[in-house]
This record gives structure tokens, sequence and C-alpha cells, in this order.
């Protein structure tokens, strides 16, 4: 089959564009030739993503149901040609045991880390379709396994895993390609609330670098079409979950 993605500028689409791997997804799309539409929740971001060619940041609220359903109208609108990459990276964590989890807690976390990633992927489903693109979904270990004092986090990846595999095989008609990483422990500002927290030293030089997963992020998406990269593992060169089971 003729790759015919090169003859036309690719368009990326990445949420939590303003946090540490969705910020390097960005960058590195961009700095490959991508077109990027930077999903973000502060205004601050939005200066900062428009300031680099070929990005532009929107403000879409993830808890926003019906605002989320008219920003993939009008990105299909706007997009004629298609949108070649989704990349579902926002997400949110709550650490604590069951009974601290309240009603609040699991519908934000739920509604971030799920419903928000599925809504994102149906409407642009037409616009991903156009180009029989590719969804990457960022999951974690917590959706791999079952973590102490993570029941609400590892629930709603657990939740992710299942929608994504879902997604997988109902679109595999469409040749639309689903994917998931599934990293450990990242350097970013989310670990590092996570460790204080659970009162776990935070050692940021010793877990994984975001521009990794953003880099397997681009493999993925840049497979060619003969294949379907379904499910990656990353975990720091020295495996440091044990410190996470406090």
């Amino acid at each position: 089959m003729t790759d015919n993605r090169n003859k036309r500028t690719r368009v990326a689409v990445v949420t939590g564009a303003g946090g540490g791997v969705g910020g390097r997804l960005v960058h590195t799309l961009a700095a490959n030739g991508w077109r990027v539409l930077a999903v973000v929740r502060k205004d601050s971001d939005v200066r900062e993503l428009d300031a680099i060619d070929g990005v532009q940041a929107h403000l879409v609220d993830l808890l926003d149901a019906e605002g989320i359903e008219r920003w993939t109208a009008w990105v299909n609108e706007h997009e004629p040609d298609g949108i070649d990459l989704l990349a579902n990276v926002a997400a949110v964590a709550s650490v604590g045991s069951i009974e601290t989890a309240t009603a609040d807690v699991w519908d934000t976390v739920l509604r971030t880390n799920v419903v928000a990633p599925a809504l994102l992927t149906r409407g642009l489903l037409p616009a991903i379709r156009r180009t029989r693109g590719s969804i990457v979904f960022v999951n974690s270990g917590a959706g791999e396994r079952a973590i102490p004092n993570h029941a609400v986090y590892a629930s709603s990846k657990h939740a992710l895993r299942a929608l994504a595999n879902t997604i997988r095989l109902e679109e595999a008609g469409n040749g639309v390609r689903v994917g998931t990483v599934y990293p450990g422990q990242i350097d970013t500002g989310m670990l590092r609330g996570i460790d204080e927290t659970l009162g776990v030293e935070f050692h940021g030089e010793d877990y994984i670098r975001p521009q990794t997963v953003a880099d397997a992020i681009v493999w993925i998406a840049n497979a060619p079409d003969d294949v379907h990269i379904t499910n990656v593992d990353l975990r720091p060169r020295q495996e440091v979950s044990s410190s996470f089971n406090v």
C-alpha cells in the first residue's frame, strides 16, 4: 500500500499539552513538520504553545462534555483533510485509600481520565477515519495491575485500557490504528505530587523522561502501513514500582 502521509502536512491533536509528556510531544511533532492542535486548560499554556511554529493551542475544559462536543465539531469542520493522530495524554491522579475517596474525587478522575478521551475520540472519529490515522492513549502501569492507595486512579486507567482495546476492534474496518503506552514512573510534576502525598522521596533522575514517552508516541504514529502497534510498556531503567506499594 502506498504511504500517502508524506504528501501533505500531517495534523495531530494532543491533549494535556501543557504538561510534561504532552508538552514534549507538541514540541517534537512540530519540530518534525506536523501541524498540532494543542489542548490545554490554562491561558498561560495557550500563549506559550502558540509561539511555536505549526502549533495552535485551544482551551478545552475536559470536564465539560458539551464543550468537548462543540470543539470536536469545530475540528471536523476546519480540518477537512482529517486528523492523523489523536494523542490522549491529559490525566489527573488521586491517591489515598478507598475510604478517603469521595464521590467528587471519583467523578473528577473518571471524567478526566476516561470520559474525556472517549468523547474526544468519538467526536474526532470522522476526521481520523479520513486519514486512516492513529489514536494513542497514554495509560500507566496502574492500568495493568492493582496498586495500594491508587484505587481511583488505577480504576480509571483500567477503564481506559478497556476503552482503547474496544475502539481498536470497532475501528479496525476503518483502518484506524489504536495504540496505548503504559509508562512507569515519569519525571513530572504530577508524580512529584503523588510522591509527596504518599511520603515517598521523589527521585526524578531515576524516572522516565517525558521526552522518552513523547518519542514512543511519535514512533507509534510513524509506524509503516503494514503494522499496528497496540501496547507499549515503558519502565524506568531501574524498576522502582515497589516504592509505591505503601
